[in-house]
């Protein structure tokens, strides 16, 4: 596996383990902590290591496939495919805008008014 990749798996938060392990491949490939041509672990591997059904791993890897993000190469591996770079800058992109706007919303339901987020942010900086 790249060492880039790490997975960490929650099963408690209620998103299935196949999205799980979609989002944070494209938060990798997103980060660049992956990039076009690293080699993915096999579905065999990652399964053993995270200790989950082996389909639930060819689950996500086939959705990534389809989408266009992973490439399968029979007998050789599963590997980042070469998507162009403004697409995956747009994904970024927007990726951060819907984080950020589940922060705030989730923040403001709290009741965290603009200035107390403001202090927030600077005593985490």
């Amino acid at each position: 596996m790249s060492s880039n990749l790490m997975f960490h798996l929650d099963v408690d938060n209620g998103t299935p383990i196949y999205r799980q392990i979609i989002q944070q491949i494209e938060y990798a490939i997103l980060s660049e902590r992956l990039k076009s041509g690293d080699k993915l672990p096999t579905i065999r591997a990652l399964s053993v290591e995270l200790k989950i059904n082996p389909n639930t791993i060819a689950k996500a890897y086939g959705e990534l496939e389809i989408r266009g993000i992973l490439i399968t190469q029979v007998g050789s591996g599963t590997y980042i495919s070469d998507r162009r770079l403004p697409s995956i800058e747009n994904d970024r992109n927007q990726k951060i805008h819907e984080i950020i706007t589940r922060f705030l919303q989730e923040l403001k339901s709290l009741g965290v008014d603009s200035k107390k987020l403001i202090d927030l942010l600077a005593g985490y900086a």
